[in-house]
């Protein structure tokens, strides 16, 4: 009887699966999937290789498209890992944030393991939310208050990486909402 006009019921012991009947062809092709699903632990090493940086940015959605234009302009499209937390460097390093901290530090030395990245690029962005919740609205009061805050934060973050990962080199800057970015050494 042609399979389409074959009738089974739950449970049916004839070795049908689905509707469909189990021969040689069927198991090979599911013993081939389960294989491959098997290999997947070693598929995740494709991952892996040898990329440029770690870019830590904040999570605020003003600043998504103009760190990856930046990261574009860098020509680092495909050869950074990315690292999004409130506050970028000032959710890694303040201290109103210290349950975060140890996040950050984990998966860097993930990225360094599987990426082998050479370095880190944090950038803080002007109006954040994280540093007024970190530091305070005084910190902040103005664009030159604004920015030592911020320097003082990367200055901190670029201090904590070179004690964590001495030979992983550093870019700290902070963003503009318009993209515009200033670097701190």
């Amino acid at each position: 009887m042609p399979l389409s006009k074959t009738r089974h019921t739950p449970g049916c012991a004839c070795g049908a699966i689905g509707g469909r009947s189990v021969d040689r062809r069927w198991l090979l092709r599911a013993a081939a999937a389960g294989a491959l699903v098997a290999a997947a632990p070693g598929m995740a090493l494709a991952a892996s290789g040898d990329y440029e940086a770690m870019i830590l940015a904040c999570i605020d959605p003003r600043l998504q498209q103009p760190v990856h234009a930046y990261a574009a302009k860098r020509g680092l499209t495909g050869r950074y890992s990315q690292f999004v937390i409130a506050g970028a460097a000032v959710g890694v390093v303040a201290p109103s944030f210290a349950d975060w901290h140890k996040a950050f530090w984990d998966n860097l030395a993930v990225s360094m393991q599987l990426h082998r990245i050479n370095r880190v690029i944090a950038i803080n962005h002007r109006d954040c939310g994280a540093a007024r919740v970190a530091y305070g609205e005084a910190r902040l009061a103005d664009a030159a208050s604004e920015t030592e805050t911020h320097r003082q934060a990367l200055a901190q973050f670029r201090k904590e990486v070179g004690e964590r990962h001495p030979k992983l080199g550093v870019e700290t800057g902070l963003m503009a909402l318009d993209g515009s970015i200033v670097m701190f050494s």
